[in-house]
């Protein structure tokens, strides 16, 4: 536990990324320990060594201190700055000021026990592969969640709070997947008098019992505590959504899974004639809050992705917009109020280009390797990558995949020659590093 909540806010909020991230060797003076020198990664003035679980490419510490959702007049910003005035607005004290503090300046490198073990996230879960995250090395890595900051916010006293960021997947390739996201999230922590106070007669009512865990509540929670934080959750959620889409949106909740909230829920809207899921949340799980010093409260936390509200909000069709510099696409949201309604206007649409490869897969192949690779190969170039069929071959014993990949540039035509050139480089790197053999 901190000694002081000043010190713990400086050790928790100073941590942001600005600069340019570079990869080197360490430097020696005798040429064979420099042959063998392991490789370092300098994120903001901090080396960290690397080592087997390392995974992290240039093209993805490039991302790291851009700081989209910080960029005034960015769509993501604007949604950001939505949000933020709703909470400011709806939840005040009794001085008139905002309950929700907001964090949004948080480095995205953290320790493997922030991102996972204080979040319960359990040994075997299939989040914590080098094939689903991003690993500096074994202790450190590329938050996967804003959830990671959660314990250390509530261990610093804080008790309702919102965190802003960039977090960082391995994922597929499409338009709507992207390996580096922005998330927002929310908690909010209750003693037993905050929630309580509003009921007629609470005489009787407690936070906690010594009893089962249920599909409705904890084991160490009474069914009114659980059932009235729920019923706080539920209604913030549903009125920060019908205030960003309107009073005429059709909401429903689904039952969810969650390693650090129980029960968990997700919300849906029904937006163009489809259910689409626009966050995840929760009643926290009391392990979490007891490991943060906060035993005595109760609380709830939700999460959210920034870059599919703007993309639904705005009508944005490919995630890939949003690390663009064209003008004429951040032209469209300058100067705008963010709780304005716009349009994203297509600048133009250039043609795709779209070639196959086919390769025999060795046994420790994973489909994100190979995203990896096309995307630090291509870069933004590559607008989407599928797996289009699989064959065993009996008498090789050996395993084919063949994957389409299209090609478009967002601000010029591709000729089919330079995205030649490219596609074999691409096929020369999944070679080398991936052990395939092209077929």
């Amino acid at each position: 536990m901190f000694p002081r909540i000043q010190r713990s806010l400086h050790v928790v909020l100073c941590g942001r990324v600005d600069a340019v991230c570079v990869v080197r060797r360490l430097a020696s003076d005798t040429g064979p320990s420099r042959k063998h020198a392991p490789h370092t990664i300098d994120i903001a003035g901090q080396v960290y060594s690397t080592d087997d679980w390392t995974n992290v490419n240039q093209g993805l510490l490039s991302k790291l201190g851009q700081n989209l959702h910080m960029q005034k007049h960015h769509p993501l910003n604007l949604i950001k700055r939505r949000i933020e005035n709703f909470f400011y607005k709806n939840y005040i004290n009794r001085r008139s000021n905002p309950i929700f503090s907001v964090y949004d300046q948080l480095s995205p490198v953290v320790t493997l026990e922030q991102n996972f073990d204080s979040l319960l996230v359990p040994l075997d879960h299939v989040s914590r592969s080098r094939s689903d995250s991003y690993y500096i090395n074994s202790k450190y890595m590329l938050r996967a969640h804003t959830s990671a900051h959660q314990r250390d916010l509530m261990k610093s006293g804080l008790d309702a709070f919102l965190i802003v960021g960039d977090v960082y997947r391995r994922d597929e390739i499409d338009a709507s997947h992207y390996p580096a996201f922005h998330q927002l999230e929310g908690v909010r922590l209750f003693t037993e008098f905050e929630l309580f106070k509003d009921v007629s007669d609470s005489t009787n009512l407690c936070l906690f019992e010594d009893g089962k865990r249920l599909a409705d509540k904890q084991a160490f929670h009474t069914i009114d505590a659980a059932k009235l934080v729920e019923h706080s959750l539920k209604k913030t959620l549903q009125d920060l959504t019908i205030s960003l889409f309107g009073n005429d949106i059709d909401l429903r909740w689904t039952d969810s899974y969650f390693p650090f909230t129980h029960p968990s829920w997700e919300l849906e809207i029904k937006f163009g004639g489809e259910w689409l899921e626009v966050l995840g949340c929760g009643i926290m799980e009391q392990e979490l809050l007891q490991s943060a010093s906060t035993a005595d409260k109760i609380g709830w936390a939700f999460g959210l992705g920034l870059e599919r509200l703007a993309m639904i909000l705005y009508s944005i069709p490919d995630i890939r917009l949003f690390w663009s510099h064209d003008s004429g696409f951040l032209s469209q949201f300058a100067g705008l109020h963010p709780e304005a309604e716009v349009t994203y206007k297509p600048v133009s649409q250039y043609p795709q280009c779209t070639n196959d490869i086919s390769f025999w897969i060795p046994d420790n192949f994973t489909p994100n390797d190979f995203y990896d690779l096309v995307r630090l190969v291509g870069g933004d170039l590559v607008e989407q990558v599928s797996l289009v069929d699989e064959f065993f071959h009996p008498k090789k014993q050996q395993h084919s995949h063949c994957y389409r990949i299209i090609y478009r540039h967002m601000e010029k035509t591709l000729t089919q020659e330079e995205v030649n050139v490219m596609h074999s480089k691409i096929e020369r790197e999944a070679v080398q590093l991936l052990g395939v053999e092209i077929r």
